[in-house]
């Protein structure tokens, strides 16, 4: 008897850094997801983790005999970019390639369906290169958002933090609010994000020159570049419990410093992406813009909420600052 064929097929890519337990949660929501007319295959790429992870990872893997799963262990932590495109790497060059490469952070959970929704959105929109699902918080509550590329107004806009000054630039604020149906955006988060084969084929992968953070907004503004068009689907939904690896990002984060890895991605983004001018512009609008947030909130005296030296870092990494 011939094996039956699965209606649709998904390569999973996991760069795991330290978070080992939330990277096997993120592989058991998956497993889930098999069946039925769907296959799933994943490839856990751990990032030099150096704390037992890809120990823990592995070991796990074995017991639970899942054979689908895969773990690489990447000699060095080159961060979140060149941990996913080896990972993308190694699942082109399979047997039977997937119709949809899914690329997954270790701390997410599937929601039932989510595969089969992302699978079927892509067979039906075939100019669709690049596919981003709704995120849900780590209580549950929905996080409806997709992206606006970063510009000149929409620094002045998130350093201003006014009401009547988002509401004149709202259509640059780099947020969107989604709706409930598909729609198109400029970027999505690299949380959870599907590409079609097809465009990873072409040459599409991260710049590995971004350690971590902005990454994902240049591999969507690249794909753009190619001809491909990036969705955002709610109907496909992940549970994302943001910042575990790095602090950035999770509800404590403004009490921490931004890294100095944020801020030379923010650089690296507008002058490759826009020339240096452009860059200095964008640098001096967002200082000039946040600096009269402060004033303002100094004359109200409402205590700062920002992370600990936001603006003396912020112009130490910016274009705009004297290079030793």
């Amino acid at each position: 008897m011939s094996e039956t064929v699965p209606l649709h097929s998904i390569d999973v890519v996991i760069v795991n850094y330290r978070t080992a337990a939330l990277a096997l949660s993120c592989l058991e929501s998956l497993a889930a997801e098999a069946g039925e007319g769907m296959r799933i295959r994943a490839v856990v790429i751990d990032n030099a983790s150096l704390d037992g992870s890809a120990d823990v990872i592995e070991n796990a893997i074995r017991e639970r005999d899942w054979n689908w799963v895969r773990l690489v262990r990447s000699p060095v932590n080159g961060g979140f970019g060149a941990g996913n495109n080896l990972g993308i790497d190694l699942v082109l060059q399979q047997e039977r390639p997937a119709d949809l490469v899914w690329l997954l952070n270790p701390d997410t959970r599937v929601m039932p369906g989510a595969a089969r929704e992302l699978a079927r959105f892509m067979a039906w929109n075939r100019a669709a290169g690049l596919v981003g699902t709704a995120l849900l918080e780590a209580d549950g509550s929905p996080w409806p958002f997709a992206f606006r590329f970063p510009s000149i107004q929409s620094e002045i806009e998130r350093g201003l933090r006014w009401r009547f000054s988002s509401r004149l630039l709202a259509g640059y604020a780099v947020a969107r609010r989604m709706g409930e149906q598909p729609e198109r955006a400029d970027w999505v988060s690299g949380a959870s994000l599907a590409i079609r084969p097809a465009l990873l084929r072409e040459g599409l992968r991260f710049d590995e020159s971004y350690f971590l953070y902005f990454e994902e907004i240049d591999l969507c503004l690249a794909a753009r570049s190619y001809g491909w068009e990036c969705w955002y689907l709610p109907q496909a939904r992940v549970l994302h419990i943001a910042g575990q690896s790095t602090g950035v990002t999770d509800a404590q984060a403004v009490h921490r410093r931004v890294p100095a890895y944020w801020f030379e991605s923010r650089r690296r983004y507008f002058r490759k992406n826009h020339g240096l001018v452009y860059a200095i512009a964008a640098d001096l609008g967002w200082m000039a813009a946040h600096a009269a947030f402060r004033t303002k909130q100094a004359l109200r005296r409402d205590p700062s909420v920002d992370p600990p030296h936001l603006l003396g870092d912020f112009l130490r990494h910016s274009l705009a600052a004297p290079r030793r």
